[in-house]
């Protein structure tokens, strides 16, 4: 069976980050943008971020341009955008695709683990949400409308 463990994705700067090292944490897989309606969500993701990582909680932001060319920066760009704007200190990926034939597999995983409204897989907008249990298995999925605060209840049930 596979879990989140059995893939990797590159960080920004282009180190493979092998997702076996979130063992054991409940972890949030966000597709994220800068140019976005929703890219204030960063506040509410890095607040989560602070409130539960020393629980097990990992918030993992995965940059990606598929939805209005809203994520257009370089890396390095997209580095500074997070951390002068947001302060974001949670980890950062390099950008990737989440439809298509080119979406990176872990995004392919969880579209399969869980649909979207009436088991449509395709990912619709930026800053829709995966949160993934201990085991790395049981995925629920989160519109991008889904405010990061509101998701605190059922991270507080996984930790």
């Amino acid at each position: 069976m596979t879990t989140l463990y059995d893939f990797s994705a590159p960080l920004l700067g282009g180190a493979e980050q092998q997702l076996s090292t979130y063992r054991d944490k409940v972890v949030l897989v966000v597709n994220v943008a800068s140019k976005c309606g929703f890219t204030p969500q960063y506040t509410g993701l890095e607040k989560l971020y602070e409130t539960y990582k020393d629980r097990g909680l990992v918030v993992l932001g995965f940059p990606c341009n598929q939805f209005g060319e809203q994520e257009p920066g370089t890396e390095a760009e997209i580095a500074a955008f997070c951390d002068l704007n947001y302060n974001v200190t949670f980890p950062i990926f390099s950008k990737v695709m989440v439809n298509g034939r080119g979406a990176l597999p872990l995004y392919q995983w969880l579209r399969r683990k869980a649909p979207g409204l009436l088991g449509v897989q395709l990912i619709p907008w930026n800053f829709t949400k995966f949160l993934v249990d201990r085991s790395g298995k049981n995925v629920q999925r989160f519109a991008s409308a889904t405010e990061p605060t509101d998701l605190a209840p059922a991270i507080e049930k996984l930790l």
